[in-house]
């Protein structure tokens, strides 16, 4: 009867074990360093969303030398996170990049300037020195740009691109009028700077009608052709939104949750709170489905860009709703 029992329980061990062996691995690639712009990943990961789907799941954070374009093209990740600027321009030089969900409703991209500058509108911009991100986030500038008639090769009648690091030193140091920043971040880092919001004008892309989708998830097409991966990402989705419907209700936890791994030290408690709170409201109103009128703008502010456009055609199978549709419904 022991002999038996120990089989039983050995057998239950050993089947076990291979359960927990089971969890399929997923590589994420983050589109910046850990913070709470992520907050739905990470909680995902520590409320035990992706455990409970099947998922073990490797988070990588981004930096300024990391491209998700890149890592997903040499084989990286599984899935990435880009602006879809980025992945359409990506997309139309070869690369098979498709939109499987898209938690960020909002765009968060503002232009940030000084009012001792003498800008109070768009139309001010002439002649001015505009602090720029490169490395696929020029896009929705660039655009905006062309919308308003405005050269970016310097000069009185254009303005003046200053290719701008990821800090905002460019506005403190007089280097710049305007500088790019983010709802959730750069902005706030003005602020801790010492000026006030008195002393700066924004000027919010949603609000100029320029506003494109940031913060999508994106896979190689190829990979969609395989049921396995598919029923992965199925999985994903599902456990990541879940994982951004309680950072959205649960802010400041999100928060702390987002503290909790990174790994550099270098977040403070005070402005991952304050950013989760932004990133709640960006986040609030997508249960992870690409609305396609929101793809739709996207695309044609794209493709206003007169005789230099981000991308010169429409694209053609660049989203999909099969993955959401399967871990929504």
């Amino acid at each position: 009867m022991k002999q038996m029992l120990g089989a039983a329980l050995a057998g239950a061990m050993a089947f076990g074990a291979t359960m927990a062996q089971a969890a399929d691995d997923v590589t994420l690639q983050l589109k910046w360093v850990t913070q709470a712009q992520f907050a739905g990943y990470y909680v995902a990961a520590d409320k035990g969303f992706y455990e409970e789907e099947g998922l073990n799941v490797t988070i990588k954070p981004g930096g300024p030398d990391i491209a998700p374009a890149q890592v997903i093209a040499g084989g990286g990740a599984d899935v990435v996170l880009d602006w879809m600027p980025s992945a359409l321009a990506s997309r139309e030089k070869g690369l098979d990049l498709v939109n499987i969900a898209q938690p960020f409703k909002s765009s968060g991209m503002m232009l940030t300037c000084r009012k001792d500058s003498g800008i109070s509108s768009p139309a001010d911009f002439k002649g001015k020195t505009l602090g720029v991100w490169f490395f696929g986030n020029e896009y929705p500038f660039l655009s905006w740009m062309s919308k308003l008639g405005l050269s970016t090769d310097g000069g009185a009648d254009g303005v003046t691109v200053l290719k701008q690091g990821f800090n905002v030193d460019p506005i403190l140091n007089g280097q710049a009028d305007c500088v790019s920043t983010m709802t959730y971040n750069e902005y706030w880092q003005i602020i801790d700077a010492g000026l006030t919001p008195e002393e700066l004008v924004v000027f919010k892309y949603e609000d100029q009608g320029v506003a494109t989708l940031e913060d999508g998830m994106y896979v190689l097409g190829a990979n969609l052709e395989d049921a396995a991966f598919k029923d992965k990402m199925v999985r994903f989705v599902r456990a990541s939104m879940k994982g951004w419907k309680y950072a959205e209700d649960n802010p400041d936890e999100a928060a702390m949750i987002v503290l909790d791994n990174d790994a550099t030290g270098a977040q403070t408690e005070k402005h991952q709170k304050r950013m989760m709170g932004e990133i709640a409201k960006l986040t609030a109103g997508s249960n992870g489905a690409l609305d396609p009128a929101d793809y739709e703008r996207t695309v044609q502010s794209l493709l206003s860009g007169g005789s230099d456009p981000v991308i010169t055609k429409e694209p053609e199978g660049a989203w999909t709703h099969e993955i959401t549709d399967a871990a929504l419904n």
